[in-house]
């Protein structure tokens, strides 16, 4: 094998050590101060104005914010669209940062961490592949997705089923989950087939790294070898999180996948930017095929 054909092999290395390193350690530095302070308050009102600061007063009629811009604030209860108390660790240098909207998923593998009871998403990938999971309790959440080639004047459509079982330890730090990836063809005569995997994650929900095994299947025959998934992901700004996502199939010549990418991740919604290589002797000339995903998160 020519050594040119290791090099993305190297890449992946250097890059899933430096996002393993930054996972754990990245959250704790930039942790806020949780002393003796008051807690923080984020009131969104019915106009779309968004106010943080400190209950000075409440009343059944009114609440009386202490805002860090404009001072005190008299709100009208009627006003309040939502009234949230902030984490201290959504807080960076006195400013607030929105929670990941996408935190439980990379690319498209998920880590071992929750989606939180009654939160769900919607991710689409290059208009095509479409997921929905939501959260049935803290601990367990479902999806589905399919790709709608019946649009096509197909008379077939792929289905597929995700559960997922999550636990977290002490200060959500560590992370172990169990799912599936459970597929088939609506309208068509092909069996079943899917994966079933197991994951463990360190970190927080802005900065993690996750080891994954899954075994494929199909018509209830277990793939003997296994398919093994390293991925990460650091927050670098308020909106912006560097991703990687790669898959090794151990003993198999051609049987590894890397990719690295960039997350813009606003308030409301996410967009995945990212290239993703296969690492084989045949692509030297290869930087990446390009990933487009978006994710759309709902629920309380």
């Amino acid at each position: 094998m020519r050594p040119l054909s290791r090099s993305p092999s190297r890449v992946l290395l250097a890059l899933l050590t430096g996002l393993c390193l930054l996972a754990p350690l990245s959250g704790y530095a930039q942790e806020a101060d949780t002393t003796t302070a008051p807690p923080l308050y984020r009131i969104e009102t019915t106009d779309g104005q968004t106010f943080l600061g400190t209950i000075v007063s409440r009343t059944d009629d009114t609440v009386v914010l202490d805002t860090r811009g404009v001072g005190g604030v008299r709100l009208p209860r009627a006003e309040i669209e939502r009234m949230t108390r902030v984490d201290p660790d959504r807080l960076r240098n006195g400013e607030y940062w929105h929670p990941n909207p996408q935190s439980t998923r990379y690319l498209f593998a998920p880590n071992a961490i929750g989606i939180p009871r009654g939160r769900g998403y919607y991710q689409n990938t290059w208009i095509l592949l479409n997921n929905v999971n939501y959260g049935v309790s803290n601990n367990f959440s479902v999806g589905a997705g399919t790709v709608p080639i019946f649009l096509f004047g197909a008379d077939s459509v792929p289905l597929w089923v995700l559960p997922k079982v999550s636990l977290s330890g002490p200060q959500d730090q560590f992370h172990l989950a169990g799912g599936a990836v459970l597929g088939g063809v609506l309208g068509g005569s092909g069996g079943s087939t899917g994966l079933l995997y197991g994951s463990g994650t360190v970190g927080s929900r802005d900065h993690n790294a996750t080891l994954g095994v899954g075994y494929g299947y199909t018509d209830g025959s277990l793939a003997e070898t296994p398919l093994l998934n390293i991925s990460g992901m650091t927050r670098i700004s308020e909106s912006f999180y560097l991703l990687s996502e790669n898959y090794v199939i151990p003993g198999v010549e051609g049987g590894t996948l890397i990719s690295a990418g960039l997350r813009w991740a606003p308030e409301n919604f996410a967009v995945d930017f990212a290239l993703v290589r296969p690492v084989s002797t045949d692509l030297d000339g290869l930087v990446g095929l390009p990933w487009l995903g978006i994710t759309i998160p709902f629920g309380n």
